[in-house]
């Protein structure tokens, strides 16, 4: 996805003034946020229903293959906008200078139309396994509130100025560049080195209508929960070095340990 500047902007080159900037900055900041709520309340509602909410209308192979996209569109884009090149390429997505500043800020954009889409304009297959009522429905919604509350306070340790894209815009808006954090240690982050992938894995297996959709999805998903942050701890050891590797011998990859 490209995000194009007005042309007034386009033609300055990297020689936009600060206003410009300020204005552009804050708009940009405002509707990835705007977006990213949007595409939570569809993954929230999406999720719970088993993915039978989505609006697409195909039936049969076509259903089939335009959901199978959709289930691994998410996490070959979000994969390949960490690595180098894709780093490189988000800094180039807008014009005029801001692009490397704003990167996290696309991330986050990119990364909400990404589950708008799956979510969004799923096919539903009418397929369902499991319906909870009475007192199992009440079981799996206490699971899955719980699900959630754990994944916030996963994106809160890790950071949600980075998580939602407000670190990128929000610095170009005080004429700053984005300072990143040191890799989190403290809260959920000592009992797993991935607790964000471990709640999203969560969210996804605790809804109370389990259907092959949300099967499907949950599966495909939940392998890359697992091993996506391979590729994340290969550029931390690159980056922090002795540092993260004592990090990750005194903590587990992805399921806490039990207490003795």
């Amino acid at each position: 996805m490209i995000v194009h500047l007005p042309s007034k902007l386009c033609n300055m080159g990297t020689y936009v003034n600060r206003d410009q900037k300020i204005i552009f900055a804050t708009a940009f900041g405002i509707a990835t946020h705007l977006i990213f709520a949007f595409s939570v309340v569809i993954m929230v509602i999406g999720l719970y229903s088993g993915l039978r909410s989505g609006l697409g209308h195909l039936h049969g192979w076509q259903a089939f293959l335009a959901d199978a996209l959709l289930i691994v569109q998410f996490p070959i884009l979000h994969s390949y906008f960490l690595t180098k090149s894709g780093r490189a390429l988000l800094s180039k997505l807008i014009p005029g200078g801001l692009g490397a500043d704003l990167s996290t800020t696309t991330f986050a954009l990119i990364g909400a139309l990404q589950l708008l889409a799956a979510f969004g304009l799923w096919s539903p297959s009418g397929i369902t396994f499991f319906q909870a009522t009475g007192w199992s429905f009440w079981l799996f919604m206490a699971l899955y509130l719980v699900s959630w509350v754990f994944l916030i306070k996963a994106l809160t340790d890790a950071g949600l100025g980075l998580q939602t894209g407000f670190m990128g815009w929000s610095a170009v808006a005080r004429g700053k560049k984005p300072e990143f954090k040191r890799f989190p240690t403290h809260g959920l982050f000592r009992l797993t080195r991935h607790p964000v992938y471990l709640g999203f894995a969560l969210v996804m297996w605790t809804a109370p209508n389990i259907t092959l959709d949300g099967v499907l999805l949950a599966g495909v998903w939940t392998a890359y929960c697992l091993i996506g942050p391979k590729l994340k701890e290969t550029r931390y050891h690159g980056w922090y070095g002795e540092e993260y590797t004592q990090y990750t011998a005194k903590t587990p990859y992805f399921l806490p340990r039990l207490p003795h």
